[in-house]
């Protein structure tokens, strides 16, 4: 089973589990969510998302709106159905 396989089979599953069971999951992953949600703290990420957006407004990386990132997204939502 492939691993977006996995993911999307773990998302239906939140959707429809029983509280008690949420809890638990949420309690085997809690101090991994803990960690990702501060990217703040990681000074070298900060310094790197900053120097990207300094790209971009310069013009020396291509960035993208939202519209383009959305449209993309969902033409690669039907490609892989």
């Amino acid at each position: 089973m492939t691993i977006t396989a996995i993911r999307e089979k773990l998302q239906d599953y939140i959707k429809t589990a029983d509280d008690k069971k949420i809890i638990a999951i949420f309690t085997l992953v809690e101090n991994d969510i803990q960690k990702e949600v501060e990217w703040w703290g990681n000074k070298e990420f900060v310094e790197e998302l900053n120097e990207r957006v300094d790209n971009c407004i310069n013009g020396i990386e291509k960035g993208y709106t939202i519209d383009e990132i959305n449209a993309e997204i969902e033409n690669r939502k039907y490609v892989s159905e």
